[in-house]
Parts: C-alpha cells; sequence; structure tokens
C-alpha cells in the first residue's frame, strides 16, 4: 500500500459528517433538489443499500450510508441529536428552496430565517430523513461574545466591538481592564 501524502484525504476537512439514513438513495436526491448538492461517489452493497457515499456541498463533503448494521437513521431514534449548520452566501434562497423540496420548518426562535443578535441571518429545518439543518449567512463580524456567555436576553449589553476583546461593554464586570476595576 503507497504511503497517502496527507491524513486528511484530499477534498475532506478535519470534521466530516456522517449520516445513517433509512433510505440513502432517496436522501441523495433530495439533497441535490433542495441544497444543490453533487454526488462525489457512492459504493452499493449486493442488497442494494448503500454503504458508502460522499455528496459535497458548498466545499464541504459529507458522507452518508444506510442504516445497517445495527445502525439506526434518525426517523428510528425519534429525531437526531446532531444537527449540521451550512453557511451560503444567499440563506434566503437556499432555505426556501429547502422548504420547497419538502422540508419542514423547525419550531421554536431558531426556526424561521431572521436576523440573529450574533450577526449570522439564519433559519432551521427538518430534511424529510430526520436530520436538522441551519441555513445561514454571516452578516455582521463586529460582534464577539464575551466571556463565552451568552446574554439573557438578546437587547442586553454582552457584545463588544472587534478587535479588542480586553474592551468590554461598561455592563460587563468580569472583564474589565485591571485600570477600570
Amino acid at each position: 500500500m503507497a504511503k497517502a501524502k496527507s491524513a486528511v484525504p484530499e477534498g475532506h476537512h478535519t470534521v466530516t459528517p456522517q449520516l445513517t439514513l433509512d433510505n440513502a438513495a432517496e436522501a441523495i436526491d433530495w439533497y441535490k433538489k433542495a441544497l444543490g448538492a453533487e454526488e462525489v461517489g457512492r459504493a452499493v452493497g449486493p442488497d442494494g443499500k448503500i454503504m458508502h457515499a460522499e455528496l459535497r456541498i458548498g466545499d464541504s463533503l459529507i458522507m452518508l450510508n444506510d442504516a445497517m448494521m445495527g445502525g439506526k437513521g434518525p426517523k428510528a431514534l425519534g429525531g437526531s441529536p446532531a444537527s449540521l449548520w451550512l453557511y451560503v452566501e444567499d440563506c434566503d434562497a437556499l432555505f426556501n428552496r429547502a422548504i420547497a423540496a419538502g422540508a419542514q420548518v423547525h419550531g421554536g426562535n431558531m426556526g424561521a430565517m431572521a436576523d440573529q443578535f450574533w450577526g449570522d441571518r439564519c433559519g432551521t429545518f427538518t430534511d424529510p430523513q430526520g436530520y436538522r439543518w441551519t441555513i445561514a449567512t454571516h452578516k455582521d463580524s463586529r460582534l464577539n461574545l464575551v466571556g463565552g456567555r451568552r446574554p439573557r436576553r438578546p437587547n442586553r449589553l454582552a457584545y463588544v466591538a472587534q478587535p479588542s476583546a480586553t474592551s468590554c461593554v461598561p455592563a460587563c464586570r468580569s472583564h474589565r481592564s485591571p485600570r477600570s476595576r
């Protein structure tokens, strides 16, 4: 066996999601239609199930397969505890495309497409296979979380403008410079 040039295969990133699906072939078609995915390849077993497939969405690859060898898809588990976050240039267009293809808008604050207090515009849906996707466009890079905490209410002063994370807003007591304490 020839030695690999890199520990990470070409085209992959350090973290690559792998989705187990109840019907991988159907899901591949849906991801192509709804998210503009490009099929990179698939390996089909003698029983017709997809043992491994790769899709490219934007600059990222995802791997997927049919449920087998005791594996279960999100429907069999009552939903998936994992979700995927997809950054694109036009989140509204892709979100609407996915909804038109049969995705269900996720309930709660993150469901409908909206501008978020941390600088993203995003919306969340569940695909027909049961995976949750958040489609986002990063709109404002001037805001940083202070101290790694989310504000109790979005309208509270808990953010600072870049580039200085040491000069917090007046309401922040824990990150003031020693001179201001």
